[in-house]
């Protein structure tokens, strides 16, 4: 088949291979030598999704006994995924990095030791993982942070000296290469703060979101209850956040202010609340999932979930799949259209934390074991 030369020198654009890479799957940065390297690459990582493509590993490490804190009960509470990086953080505080595609362990981060207030006030809410650079934030509201990228990485430093009395826990942390944005439950009025990543500046406090969950906020110090709430950053500096009541979507560059809200008639699973850069996924307690446009709350398409109790269950989205976790059965749905695809070969018990991105998902069971798909075209 012949193709005239002006399409031919088209196809050669390395503008139009990077505006459809960062159109489709927003990447920004090149993983490849070419941006349409980088495209063809992507695409066949999707196509590996959608046809149960993918080679899987269990993750191994060593617990370290903490001697500030104590390690009964330890479970994974976050997960954290980059291109090159997996980051693990668990009750006790630790957070376990973790070497991709290999999978070797890099290296332990624990928080600075201070008094605590509560047996699981050191416990991790939240990563902010790059290849240069890991943040991570515990309930007490301290925020550690250092450089990833050298062979000999630095030594972990605290950006921020929480003050749980004040401010409540601090359930839930996560950002981007500009923001960091915290969810705190305990303090009416202070449900949220954000700072300036890169100076690290405190620019924003104030929200009513958690009011209502003030009580289960203090609750989470001593044990480890239900999600209170969760927050995701998404694209053109906006984020998105929600409890079981209510969901809000807000601006991160002018203080704060509320774009939209909304309170369904029926509660929010939290748990299976998750956002990619446009869309947020939102299931109410009957299984019903509805992928929303983070811009006006209105819905892209509805799916029910399959399965009959739906409480421990979690969920997470990439940019074209919704994996839900439930009774140890991770099962992927096609976001478009709301198709069921398929489940997992493996199963993998109790979920604690549940993470995918385009190419990878993470999970981690209650024993501790880490499991690892990795859906890259190689």
């Amino acid at each position: 088949m012949q193709v005239c030369s002006t399409w031919r020198a088209v196809s050669r654009s390395e503008l139009l291979w990077q505006n459809l890479t960062r159109r489709i799957w927003n990447v920004r940065h090149l993983t490849r030598n070419t941006w349409q390297q980088e495209y063809i690459y992507r695409q066949r990582t999707a196509c590996n999704f959608q046809l149960r493509r993918c080679m899987y590993t269990t993750l191994h490490f060593i617990p370290t006994v903490n001697n500030n804190n104590n390690n009964d009960g330890l479970s994974c509470r976050r997960l954290a995924l980059s291109d090159h990086h997996l980051a693990a953080g668990f009750s006790d505080g630790a957070v376990h990095l973790f070497h991709l595609p290999g999978g070797f362990h890099a290296s332990t981060f624990y928080p600075q030791h201070r008094d605590r207030l509560g047996r699981f006030s050191s416990a991790v809410s939240g990563i902010i993982l790059s290849d240069v650079r890991i943040v991570f934030a515990t309930l007490d509201g301290d925020i550690h942070t250092t450089d990833i990228q050298d062979e000999d990485i630095a030594p972990l430093r605290r950006a921020h000296l929480g003050d749980v009395v004040n401010h409540g826990a601090l359930v839930d942390f996560t950002g981007c290469d500009r923001w960091w944005v915290g969810l705190y439950a305990g303090v009416p009025g202070h449900a949220f703060r954000i700072w300036n990543s890169e100076t690290e500046e405190l620019v924003f406090v104030g929200g009513t979101l958690t009011d209502p969950q003030s009580v289960m906020g203090w609750h989470l110090l001593t044990e480890l209850t239900d999600l209170i709430g969760r927050v995701r950053v998404t694209g053109n500096n906006i984020a998105v956040a929600c409890t079981r009541l209510r969901v809000i979507v807000f601006d991160l560059q002018n203080q704060g202010i509320i774009l939209r809200e909304e309170e369904p008639r029926r509660r929010i699973m939290v748990g299976l609340f998750d956002a990619n850069n446009e869309s947020a996924l939102i299931t109410d307690d009957r299984g019903v999932a509805s992928m929303r446009l983070v811009a006006d709350l209105d819905e892209r398409c509805w799916f029910r979930l399959r399965g009959r109790n739906l409480r421990r269950t979690l969920g997470c989205v990439n940019s074209g799949y919704g994996l839900i976790c439930g009774a140890g059965e991770i099962r992927v749905y096609e976001l478009e259209r709301g198709q069921y695809l398929y489940n997992f070969n493996q199963a993998i018990g109790d979920c604690n934390a549940l993470i995918a991105d385009e190419r990878y998902v993470a999970a981690c069971s209650s024993d501790g074991t880490i499991h690892l798909w990795n859906f890259g075209a190689e």
